[in-house]
């Protein structure tokens, strides 16, 4: 019987979304440097810096990837959102270069996920920001799987402060193939156990005899 009281729901795949993913919330409000391209009358408060009861056009803020792809919008240009600098080509040419080398859950926590999204935006440098993403991925995956696979039963803290969310979920899918197939090969998935609540009940029983 599982005893998780949350099943965990997975996040959504490219530039779709599962609003039902913790992982995919917590994405939605990542912040996005983004200029206005109209007036927003009586927004000012919104604005630290602002001094006016409105926010002006051409005001340089950082707004929620949800509240930018809300606002955002090919026909009329309300707001514009400039490409974070770890997908700008200076980074690019480092994740060419190797993408092993980097640490991407310092550059960003959802580096995959957010990259996905950025390409809901109408930028030119799209088509290498896509490839980036997949070449980035493919250069990475072997040596996660690889250590997944030769850390079994050892503090994986150090590996997992390096890798991007979805890399962690992959590493941890990894660590637990690894541990049915030890568990498999000791004989371990043969063995069949009782139910929670079958002990509870023979417990409960036995306590009912000795009284």
């Amino acid at each position: 019987m599982d005893s998780q009281s949350y099943l965990p729901v997975p996040p959504g795949v490219g530039m779709e979304e599962n609003f039902l993913s913790l992982d995919d919330i917590l994405l939605s409000h990542e912040r996005l440097p983004s200029r206005t391209e109209c007036l927003f009358p009586r927004l000012g408060f919104l604005e630290k810096s602002a001094d006016s009861q409105d926010i002006p056009e051409g005001t340089k803020m950082e707004l929620p990837l949800w509240l930018a792809k809300g606002l955002y919008e090919r026909k009329r240009r309300v707001v514009s959102v400039e490409l974070p600098k770890v997908y700008r080509e200076g980074w690019r040419t480092v994740f060419r270069a190797d993408p092993t080398v980097v640490d991407l859950h310092k550059m960003g926590p959802y580096y995959y996920g957010l990259g996905s999204q950025m390409l809901h935006f109408d930028s030119p440098e799209n088509p290498e920001i896509a490839q980036a993403l997949l070449q980035t991925f493919i250069g990475r995956f072997r040596r996660t799987m690889d250590s997944s696979q030769n850390a079994y039963n050892e503090d994986t803290s150090a590996l997992l402060d390096r890798l991007d969310c979805l890399e962690r979920v992959l590493f941890k899918m990894g660590q637990s193939g690894l541990n049915s197939f030890q568990g498999w090969e000791k004989g371990r998935a043969s063995h069949l156990t009782a139910s929670a609540l079958v002990l509870n009940y023979r417990k409960r029983k036995m306590a009912d005899l000795q009284a």
